[in-house]
């Protein structure tokens, strides 16, 4: 993966997470797949291929949560004591953060009503772009990987990042970031390679005689595994559908059948499920994990890594068992319904997964002095939007969250002082706002001593290197270390970080520029192209 983080979090917020634990709440969980919900589930986990038709049928209705009905009393009380139980992961996102504290995060999802809503076409379960880029963001800094029961490349088709890992057929379909390998396919592990003849024996009578039969039906080929979906089939005949399902079976004794959310599901009778492919995909990534089977024994969970496990689905237990067993981690449980489960934590929807996302992927901010100008800044963008963008063709106002930009590039050049004159009016209502100008841009920014030459100073310093506070040019940089700062800017914003390269008297500036003008650069380029260029040989160099 890109990057490995570990959570890093105030010392005091450990103490105030462990405060904060609800009376029912017990993080980290015990190491054993104990506890009543877990103790249940256990039970329920079977190989459902010798159940009868009634106990088949009430289980394909606890499916669907609208068959939990009961008097409002019950449920909010059986609702709250869940909670009490399973808390909002939004809610005690400090306390996972404490117990992550200087380990290395690891995160697995689920794909069906974890990054897409539950639709009533498979097909159609595509993630928004706003989920894309939050699990973007998370690839970003952990190891991440999508554990589904589809078939890999159709999970992959929908999340389309190369970047990370993906087991699909509930984690018997494994393969690597295809970005790191330069688009080649890098299968780690098939552990039913045996079995894919088979399966698509009973796919094709699946079709047949189950899809080609009962109105609504959907059987679907995950390569290692088949889903027949019953969301959009008649309640009434639910039961035909098992029926004829474990009809097709029985001519295939090596393939067993259980039960997800609205779908039933065909594997291999081998031992490989969720559980096993987060064991696998924790090895492969250099941490020890035993191959003790899910709640059977002991998981060696003492290295450094933290996984964050989030699903909706029965198929997901099988994971959550195996952080139980680790002893450090977090199961995260989608649903908006009280349900036995092994995980620590819950979230509602994929909304709320999308959030959490958000919040786990954001990077460590460092530095925001002008935080107290966010709210004026907001005003003074929208009134620009429809004073100026809204009125002179071309101008474009760009918010840049602690400045603004107005660009008149594409604005008649007999416009531009209409375009100074608009900006002016507006900002005589903030007057701790400034303007300054760019390369055809006017930049509004909030009345404080900070700039591109203040934000090099402060980089360096957090960096471990020493630099004085002086204002750019009123004093000499304490430049007696051993940082050589090269900055390389091509705008009139640019010149506050040459000066205090020159004020620390060793670094270079180097502006781009393919013509003469004043500056406090001491060296030159043309063109990006001779950036990139430039940037190559000063890798070469680095490596020689």
């Amino acid at each position: 993966m890109t990057k490995h983080g570990a959570v890093v979090v105030p010392e005091d917020a450990v103490v105030a997470a462990a405060a904060a634990v609800g009376r029912h709440f017990s993080f980290p969980p015990p190491r054993t797949a104990g506890g009543d919900s877990c103790k249940k589930l256990a039970a329920q986990q079977i190989d459902l291929g010798a159940a009868v038709v009634g106990s088949w049928l009430d289980s394909m209705k606890a499916s669907s949560p609208r068959h939990r009905l009961m008097a409002p009393a019950v449920a909010d009380t059986e609702h709250d004591d869940w909670m009490e139980k399973h808390p909002s992961a939004l809610g005690k996102f400090e306390a996972l953060a404490a117990a992550a504290k200087g380990k290395r995060i690891v995160v697995f999802l689920d794909y069906d009503g974890t990054l897409s809503p539950i639709v009533e076409d498979p097909d159609r379960a595509v993630m928004t772009d706003e989920m894309r880029e939050a699990v973007r963001g998370v690839a970003e800094r952990f190891p991440t990987a999508i554990v589904s029961g589809r078939c890999r490349d159709k999970v992959l088709s929908f999340v389309r990042l190369e970047e990370l890992y993906y087991a699909g057929s509930h984690g018997m379909d494994i393969q690597g970031p295809t970005a790191a390998s330069k688009g080649e396919e890098s299968v780690l592990c098939q552990p039913a390679r045996e079995f894919l003849p088979m399966i698509g024996e009973a796919y094709a009578a699946l079709v047949e005689k189950v899809e080609g039969v009962i109105p609504g039906a959907k059987v679907e080929n995950n390569k290692f595994c088949l889903s027949v979906h019953f969301r959009r089939v008649d309640e009434r005949r639910w039961g035909a559908v098992a029926d004829q399902v474990r009809a097709v079976l029985r001519d295939y004794p090596r393939l067993r059948l259980t039960q997800g959310r609205k779908v039933l599901e065909v594997r291999p009778t081998i031992k490989w499920d969720k559980g096993e492919a987060l064991r696998f995909l924790l090895s492969a990534l250099g941490f020890s994990s035993s191959s003790s089977a899910a709640g059977d024994g002991e998981d060696d969970g003492d290295d450094d890594a933290f996984p964050i496990y989030i699903g909706d689905d029965r198929t997901d237990e099988d994971a959550f068992r195996v952080l139980r067993s680790r002893g450090h981690g977090a199961g995260i449980l989608v649903s908006r319904f009280p349900k036995d489960t092994c995980a620590s934590f819950s979230l509602r929807d994929p909304g709320e997964v999308k959030d959490f996302l958000c919040k786990l992927g954001e990077e460590s901010v460092l530095c925001q002095p002008a935080r107290e100008f966010l709210p004026m800044i907001g005003e003074a963008y929208a009134a620009l939007v429809e004073k100026v963008e809204g009125v002179i063709p071309g101008a474009k106002v760009e918010n840049n969250k602690f400045c603004l930009s107005v660009h008149f590039r594409r604005v008649d050049e007999r416009r531009w002082g209409a375009v100074a004159d608009q900006v002016r009016a507006v900002l005589r209502d903030y007057p701790r706002l400034r303007l300054t100008q760019g390369r055809k841009v006017l930049e509004v920014r909030p009345t404080i001593k900070w700039d591109k030459g203040e934000a090099l100073r402060f980089l360096l310093s957090a960096l471990g290197f020493s630099s004085s506070s002086s204002a750019a040019g009123d004093g000499e940089d304490d430049g007696d270390d051993d940082a050589f700062p090269i900055y390389i800017g091509d705008d009139r914003t640019d010149e506050d970080a040459f000066r205090v390269l020159r004020s620390r008297g060793h670094g270079a500036g180097i502006l781009v520029s393919r013509f003469p003008k004043d500056t406090c650069a001491s060296f030159s380029l043309r063109d990006p192209g001779e950036v990139k260029d430039f940037l190559c040989k000063l890798v070469t160099c680095a490596a020689a």
